[in-house]
């Protein structure tokens, strides 16, 4: 058997082509993974639409990998034939530039993005630099562990790196496919965990997953809701509409932090007088490297924490992106292969 199927983009907004291809040799340094699952990330917009400046076409998109290893290259030695492994959003790092000689990997700049610089996981096999891999714990089925990739470290990483401690005050704006991983990581940690979202409908899965206190946008002013619980210590915003992103920063207590994950929609205006007169701060915060995809994965098999997921056979990758593109996906869109 020396072809594969894959689903590539051969143009910028074009379809999703179902193909078969060779399957790749990796080169030295390079790991080939036989895929079992891959999550379908908003992301992905970058490769289907064509907006990410690195991406060259044609491309098989797919940065939420999770396989086992089918053959190393030359020169590896840290992988062996049989490890489950994943790939996330940084797909390799150049160890040269001036934040990757300070041990800055996410911010290398030359840094290689999975399903972008090369060919990601829509697929039943893909090749990714031996930088890239992270060790998925068995406790974890593939599909479990695809999401924790992307959405599972981005909401992990900024958490713990946010600097709040046991038995703070911490937010989730949003409880979509990173807020509802989120609020399980936060609950963990040990933070008193407050839900913000539109509507009732999610206040019970809100508390299902561990906050302590729901705030339903549409009826109340949620940062005067956090006021009255003395300020948030850490808001995690995972939404884009830029004046609910904005209006939440009137909730950060004294020397609170406003973490943000998703890139808004629109600019939003920040009250500097607000951030000085508290010591508050914003920040943004970029997913991580395979080391803290290890560390996320290893954390959720701990703690029971699993995504909430939609699965689809990878021939039906285009109708998996539409429906994660409507936003109508409850809350995780993963394609699987017959390896799966």
């Amino acid at each position: 058997m020396n072809n594969m199927l894959a689903v590539q983009v051969t143009r910028p907004h074009g379809p999703f082509e179902l193909i078969e291809k060779p399957i790749p040799d990796p080169s030295r340094g390079e790991v080939r993974i036989r895929v079992q699952a891959c999550g379908v990330c908003h992301s992905d917009v970058f490769t289907k639409e064509g907006t990410h400046p690195a991406v060259t076409y044609p491309r098989v998109p797919g940065h939420e990998v999770a396989g086992v290893v089918d053959a190393v290259g030359e020169g590896v030695s840290s992988w062996k034939v049989g490890e489950r492994v994943g790939v996330g959003w940084h797909g390799g790092y150049c160890i040269d530039c001036h934040p990757c000689r300070r041990g800055d990997f996410i911010n290398c700049r030359k840094m290689q993005v999975c399903g972008i610089s090369y060919d990601g996981g829509y697929a039943e096999y893909m090749v990714a630099p031996k930088e890239a891999l992270a060790k998925i714990p068995d406790p974890l089925l593939p599909a479990e562990a695809s999401p924790l990739m992307c959405a599972g470290i981005t909401t992990f990483n900024a958490l713990r790196n946010s600097g709040a401690r046991p038995g703070d005050l911490v937010a989730v704006l949003g409880i979509g496919g990173l807020g509802h991983l989120a609020v399980q990581f936060s609950r963990h940690m040990g933070f008193q965990t407050v839900a913000i979202a539109r509507g009732q409908e999610k206040s019970d899965l809100a508390k299902k997953l561990g906050a302590s206190i729901y705030l339903d946008s549409q009826k109340v002013d949620s940062a005067r809701e956090l006021q009255k619980l003395g300020g948030a210590a850490v808001i995690l915003s995972t939404i884009t509409h830029g004046k609910t992103v904005e209006a939440i920063q009137y909730g950060l207590g004294i020397r609170g932090r406003y973490v943000i994950l998703g890139a808004a929609d629109s600019p939003f205006a920040v009250s500097s007088s607000w951030l000085v007169r508290g010591n508050r701060s914003i920040a943004g915060w970029a997913s991580g490297t395979s080391i803290d995809s290890e560390d996320t994965m290893l954390f959720s098999a701990d703690k029971g924490i699993r995504s909430m997921n939609e699965v689809f056979p990878l021939e039906k990758a285009a109708e998996a992106y539409d429906k994660m593109m409507s936003g109508k996906a409850r809350f995780r869109i993963v394609l699987t292969t017959k390896y799966s």
